[in-house]
């Protein structure tokens, strides 16, 4: 098994688990390799380091990872701390896509019970909303927070 560490075109790190290379770039030319944070498929190789399982004087095994970790996040702890909020989001509301304005108004007077969603919204239907006291919030949401990742 190949462990390779990958960027996309914005920057993006993550972790890529494959057979072979031959695998990889297989499913490269196909478009399956797609950043969990964007869904950009313009994915580059970065220099990959080793898995090392090393002991402690104690023969407890840490792990190469677990042994350079401290208390700061790196950017792929919080690459995956977001997807995880993403994922938590899109497991606790209901995706009513472009009704979403029409919704979170009738749920604002009372016509309909209130309950967590998400959808599409244009600026001006957000500026609309905002105007008249609705709580809205602009969130972008991966790709990846969509569908459980292999």
């Amino acid at each position: 098994m190949k462990v390779l560490d990958l960027f996309c075109a914005h920057g993006h790190a993550f972790e890529g688990w494959f057979g072979s290379e031959d695998d990889f770039q297989g499913q490269l030319a196909r478009g399956l390799v797609q950043c969990p944070m964007c869904g950009n498929a313009e994915i580059r190789k970065g220099l990959s380091a080793p898995r090392l399982n090393l002991h402690t004087p104690s023969g407890a095994a840490v792990t190469s990872s677990q042994a350079t970790a401290d208390s700061d996040m790196t950017p792929q702890a919080m690459q995956a701390a977001w997807l995880h909020v993403a994922r938590q989001i899109m497991a606790r509301t209901e995706d009513v896509g472009p009704r979403f304005a029409s919704e979170a108004r009738r749920m604002h007077y009372g016509e309909i019970e209130e309950r967590a969603i998400r959808g599409q919204a244009t600026p001006e239907q957000t500026a609309e909303l905002l105007d008249e006291g609705i709580a809205v919030l602009n969130l972008p949401l991966p790709e990846a927070a969509k569908e459980s990742l292999q």
